[in-house]
């Protein structure tokens, strides 16, 4: 009996302690996160200890990432990486590129010989599965062939028996095998390591169509055919895929600094926010532009960086309608038309996040 009226009486007193603890509970304000620093990106204290953030590259893909003459990267990819740079370093000079094949860029972000790669990747399921953390999206394209006017193509559904120029370790290795499949083509891939190999192989007749995404054949047939007028471009799948800057699994922060540093240039054109009133938007009695920009602090200890990072973003790149103009868009030589990169509010599937 003495031992159940002690079992009793512990029981009561810790009822009442949980009730007590459940009423301070509901009574008390909510947790603060912890602060983010940056121990907590092993990523991050590697990029700030060597001084340059490392970024895989295209082999020579105009508009998204190519070396110009002077032997300085230019296109959407690069400055997405100079991005990473300005939000980590505080200097869009700080990156190196490290120009990657189609087989070599997931296993170069896998194995750590990059940070981060932002180089004409699709988003699928089993490469994310498999090692990659995909961030957001920054290009929606659709794959697309390439083939000699006179051939009278305009369709895949006419390509039946063709040879395709096709480069290894893309997704199009897969489309060229289910359209064969689908359609009963018959379709006959000839495989190349790399980008250029794969061109050259086509310009020079060793296939009769070649498969990429549309827009990187719209920049070959502008800077490598003989005469431009002599290539057709059309749809080859039907269906868009976004090409997405990756990360490698196993570490959050950096995870997070990346999908932010590419959303903010979204968020600044959606904001109205440009590399020409960015200071005089310092002044917005606008709430969301105050916190983007960092003038109402929160935003930039959250990730780790300073307060002012997407300010340094949008001064030194510009918004990201400027960056794919400048790039693919009017104001390159590509000339592409924003179509499905548009804003959401503009018909696009651009859509900026919450930043807050």
């Amino acid at each position: 009996m003495h031992r159940q009226r002690i079992a009793h009486t512990v029981l009561a007193l810790g009822l009442a302690a949980l009730a007590s603890g459940a009423a301070l509970a509901q009574d008390a304000p909510p947790a603060s996160p912890v602060a983010a620093s940056p121990s907590n990106s092993p990523t991050v204290e590697q990029v700030r200890s060597r001084g340059y953030v490392i970024c895989g590259s295209g082999h020579g893909t105009t508009g998204f990432s190519a070396p110009d003459k002077a032997g300085n990267w230019k296109g959407l990819d690069v400055e997405t990486c100079r991005a990473i740079a300005i939000a980590v370093l505080g200097d869009p000079a700080k990156v190196r590129f490290v120009p990657l094949t189609g087989q070599q860029r997931l296993t170069a972000l896998q194995t750590g010989q990059i940070d981060v790669l932002p180089r004409t990747t699709s988003w699928t399921l089993r490469r994310d599965a498999n090692g990659i953390n995909f961030t957001y999206p920054n290009y929606y394209e659709y794959d697309a062939f390439m083939v000699r006017k006179d051939l009278g193509i305009t369709r895949t559904q006419d390509m039946a028996g063709a040879t395709i120029c096709v480069q290894t370790g893309s997704t199009n290795e897969v489309t060229v095998a289910d359209l064969s499949r689908k359609f009963k083509l018959d379709l006959k891939t000839v495989l190349f390591d790399n980008t250029a190999a794969s061109r050259q192989a086509f310009f020079t007749g060793r296939c009769d169509g070649l498969i990429t995404d549309a827009s990187a054949l719209a920049a070959v047939r502008a800077t490598q055919a003989q005469n431009p007028d002599d290539y057709v471009i059309f749809p080859a799948s039907g269906r868009s895929e976004a090409l997405t800057p990756a990360v490698r699994h196993g570490d959050d922060r950096w995870f997070d600094i990346v999908k932010f540093v590419v959303q903010a240039p979204i968020a600044a054109e959606d904001m109205g926010i440009t590399q020409a009133n960015v200071d005089d938007m310092l002044k917005s009695g606008d709430p969301r532009i105050a916190r983007f920009l960092g003038v109402e602090p929160g935003n930039g200890k959250a990730l780790g960086l300073d307060e002012r990072w997407a300010y340094n973003i949008v001064k030194h790149l510009g918004n990201y309608g400027e960056m794919f103009e400048r790039n693919v868009g009017k104001d390159s030589p590509m000339k592409l038309e924003r179509g499905m990169n548009r804003l959401y509010r503009n018909g696009g599937l651009m859509y900026p996040f919450v930043f807050n």
